[in-house]
């Protein structure tokens, strides 16, 4: 039986511009946290997109309440 290694999808970046952040958050002695993350430049964008149009609805409702309860 043969067995064939992969490389860790780690070593080659899946996005030429992709945007990596580690970070690492003691609380107390006894408390570490420890987190990473990726975003493309695409995700960035759409993240954004994404909070606008949940802040127009939200602020949509709001007003709606407001004019139900008056």
């Amino acid at each position: 039986m043969t067995v064939i290694q992969e490389e860790s999808p780690t070593a080659v970046p899946s996005h030429p511009e992709e945007i990596k952040s580690t970070f690492d958050l003691r609380v107390g002695k006894h408390i570490t946290l420890q987190g990473s993350a990726r975003i493309t430049p695409a995700g960035v964008i759409s993240t954004g997109i994404a909070v606008a149009a949940m802040t127009l609805a939200l602020g949509y409702l709001i007003s709606s309440m407001r004019r139900r309860g008056s």
